[in-house]
């Protein structure tokens, strides 16, 4: 059996700028750089590799928890290393793992490049404001950078509730109850539930997984809280009927209700290679008005894109076409990449013709 030393390699991706790393047995250790999977020049690893250096980063009770459920995520934390979220499974009965970087130091709203928007959003006293899009599309990072910008001007108690806990904020203004899943508390839904109870004005959901949670941020988002949460949906739209479909039929009435009265945006995001390297947010944006509510509450979602195509003055609102055309303006993606990514393919290449 060879020897790794698992925090060697951890230095090793963080000084290459690669987001994740993958431990799989029969292959040699890969890492994630621009969004590719590269192989890292070292020996195939064994399963037995593999569990001896995972086993080495935990605690007896996570080696537990591990051996019982096949399962374990947990964030974790090496001085002079930097912090990653990591996720151990099994796989043709051995260990495995996925590590991915998160940063130490929270970057800005400019540092990112983010619209202009996201500044007037977060400025809003109630409402829910969700960031979308699939695995590895800087959800996280979009949200660390907001609440960054709340925490350097305004005065709040921000309870963040993740599962888990990855960027972990020093209280400048703000004071932060950051809680993991499975350390702090038992579930997102029992979290919210007691959330209420710690004078909170601002709550960071990680992840909107059921409906329990779903309905928990809903209603706290209507009760004078801001709230920012996730989902895995690639559209705006489709993000408003993600969370209609978690209900029954009788239900989804109420829920319509809801949503139309405390939703405020919808930030669709995905990560594109970038022309001469690194990567690049590409973000759809929803802003709710007055007739986006209404389409909402009346069962018209399908008719959402439309408006969100119209109503562009002075609103932030964009399309993910729009925000593609733009980036291919301004030579900062390839039209191979745009159409790859693109959500409305037809939409595209049809806009592409008159360009």
């Amino acid at each position: 059996m060879a020897t790794f030393d698992i925090k060697k390699l951890l230095q090793s991706v963080v000084a290459h700028g690669a987001s994740d790393l993958h431990l799989v047995s029969r292959t040699e250790p890969q890492i994630r750089l621009d969004g590719a999977l590269k192989p890292v020049n070292l020996p195939k690893l064994t399963g037995e590799d593999i569990e001896e250096m995972c086993y080495s980063l935990i605690t007896e009770k996570q080696k537990q928890h591990f051996e019982e459920y096949d399962e374990l995520d947990f964030a974790l934390l090496l001085p002079g290393i930097g912090r990653f979220r990591a996720n151990y499974y099994r796989t043709l009965g051995d260990t495995a793992a996925a590590f991915r970087i998160i940063p130490i130091d929270i970057p800005s709203l400019d540092d990112l490049g983010a619209p202009e928007i996201y500044k007037k959003l977060i400025r809003r006293e109630k409402g829910l404001i969700l960031v979308t899009g699939p695995t590895g599309s800087g959800k996280s990072t979009t949200l660390a950078a907001m609440l960054n910008e709340i925490n350097l001007h305004e005065q709040k108690h921000i309870v963040t509730v993740e599962d888990p806990v990855e960027f972990i904020h020093q209280n400048k203004k703000c004071i932060f109850s950051h809680r993991g899943v499975g350390e702090d508390t038992k579930s997102f839904a029992i979290a919210l539930k007691y959330a209420m109870r710690q004078d909170p004005d601002i709550i960071l959901i990680g992840e909107m997984r059921d409906k329990e949670t779903i309905e928990a941020a809903l209603t706290a988002a209507e009760t004078g809280h801001l709230v920012f949460g996730t989902l895995h949906t690639s559209s705006a739209p489709g993000t408003i009927n993600r969370i209609i479909d978690v209900f029954t039929g009788e239900e989804q009435a109420q829920i319509r209700a809801m949503i139309s009265s405390s939703l405020v945006a919808v930030i669709a995001q995905a990560l594109l290679p970038k022309l001469g390297g690194g990567r690049i947010a590409t973000s759809e944006i929803l802003v709710t008005n007055h007739a986006i509510s209404n389409l909402i509450r009346e069962d018209k979602v399908h008719q959402i894109y439309s408006q969100m195509q119209l109503g562009q003055d002075n609103t932030g609102m964009q399309t993910q076409t729009q925000a593609l055309l733009k980036y291919l303006k301004e030579g900062k993606i390839s039209r191979d990449v745009a159409l790859q990514y693109a959500n409305k393919a037809d939409e595209l290449s049809k806009a592409l013709q008159i360009y």
